[in-house]
């Protein structure tokens, strides 16, 4: 379970304090699909560093599992972030003179598993992403959507409890966006918890439930849940 309680994040600009995020409290299951929304600027993308253990509160608890992370040092946000969450950008950062499954395999490096159970298991993410046939190109002969698919498979690789993705399609055309949704909705349903966070009330849909984010606080009238099922809103093939 994630628990944020009475959060603050501030950052000090001049003589200025700037509150990123104001006083906000959040609870998110484990399992949920999750959707944070809200404008550029909101706060959305502080609180989803602060929630995957990139980014330390100002003021207030963070309780991850029950833990409280508030405090912790980098080396131990980095066992937490190595241990229990998998993370997919938009802009898939992987490493260009490195396969699909050596990009893979990078994760468990730092989490010294042995090279033969690295292969076995990258090579296993891989084909649950479709991908078994691409597992020896690098990046560059990879499209949009197949680089985050193999962003997804680094991902998830370590076996997370959690997976948050920031803005996973904004780099992607409508169809791959809807490819990359339904293997969020796939790893759901398999009892990972799936924050994604975003501008787009298109790919919000794919969530169970949405928590809209706006001059860094919460905007509880504007949260919505939702059944599973395909998204309400009708999507074109795009470019």
């Amino acid at each position: 379970m994630i628990e944020l309680q009475s959060i603050t994040k501030s950052y000090t600009v001049g003589t200025e304090q700037l509150d990123v995020l104001k006083n906000v409290s959040v609870k998110i299951e484990d399992g949920e699909f999750v959707a944070i929304m809200g404008p550029s600027g909101s706060g959305k993308s502080t609180l989803m560093n602060i929630i995957g253990c990139l980014d330390k509160v100002s003021k207030g608890t963070y309780l991850l599992d029950g833990e409280d992370v508030s405090d912790y040092k980098e080396p131990d946000l980095a066992r937490v972030r190595n241990e229990s969450i998998g993370f997919v950008f938009q802009q898939f950062h992987l490493l260009p003179r490195l396969t699909a499954l050596k990009n893979v395999e990078l994760p468990m490096i730092y989490a010294g598993i042995s090279k033969d159970e690295r292969t076995e298991r990258a090579a296993e993410a891989l084909e649950k992403m479709g991908l078994e046939d691409r597992m020896d190109h690098l990046p560059n002969a990879l499209s949009g959507g197949q680089k985050q698919r193999v962003a997804i498979a680094r991902a998830i690789v370590n076996r997370p409890s959690l997976i948050l993705a920031d803005e996973p399609t904004g780099a992607l055309d409508t169809k791959t966006s809807r490819t990359i949704m339904e293997q969020f909705q796939r790893l759901n349903r398999e009892g990972v918890t799936v924050i994604v966070v975003t501008h787009e009330p298109e790919i919000a849909e794919y969530a169970n439930r949405t928590i809209m984010v706006r001059d860094g606080e919460i905007v509880p009238s504007a949260s919505v849940e939702r059944k599973w099922g395909a998204p309400s809103l009708e999507w074109g093939d795009g470019g």
